[in-house]
């Protein structure tokens, strides 16, 4: 299933009433099964405090629930408002591990225009395991969910002050 597809599936999701936090959840699990390559695939949520939250995941847990901007892959494509592919995390000086098995991680921001609402993160255990079909799939979901926030008025981001617990799919 490609990007499209997913986003038709997500439209479809949100034209029957579906809420942000379900077209996350759903999000999730979307890429999560599009790709053999994606082994934890989760949503982290920006707060008003410079802090993401986990929200949605499919995956082994992780310890690391907030993140703060500037910290780790995640917190750096946050704090330099660009999306990140890592292909090999030992490579990378500001790697927070999630897991030892983890050999690449994609960070996508779920943005529009300057907001940061949030961000897609992809750990998988192969190295390089992000070619460019691959980011351009996240890519279109990332731009699919910033229209969902954007919808979604105000966004949860902008409103609360502690983010809810992570939910790990199943």
């Amino acid at each position: 299933m490609d990007g499209s597809e997913i986003c038709r599936k997500l439209d479809e999701l949100a034209q029957s009433g579906a809420g942000l936090e379900e077209l996350l959840a759903q999000a999730v699990e979307l890429l999560h099964q599009s790709n053999p390559r994606f082994h934890w695939t989760g949503i982290y949520e920006l707060y008003p405090d410079a802090v993401l939250r986990l929200g949605p995941f499919l995956g082994a847990p992780t310890d690391h629930v907030f993140i703060a901007v500037g910290r780790g892959v995640c917190g750096t494509a946050v704090a330099e408002n660009r999306n990140i592919n890592v292909p090999d995390v030992t490579q990378a000086p500001n790697y927070l591990a999630c897991s030892s098995e983890t050999r690449s991680e994609l960070v996508v921001l779920i943005r529009r225009d300057d907001k940061i609402f949030a961000q897609i993160d992809i750990d998988s255990h192969e190295l390089n395991a992000f070619d460019p079909q691959a980011v351009t799939q996240v890519e279109t979901v990332a731009d699919y969910l910033a229209h969902a926030y954007a919808r979604s008025a105000p966004a949860p981001a902008a409103t609360q002050k502690s983010g809810p617990k992570p939910q790990r799919r199943k």
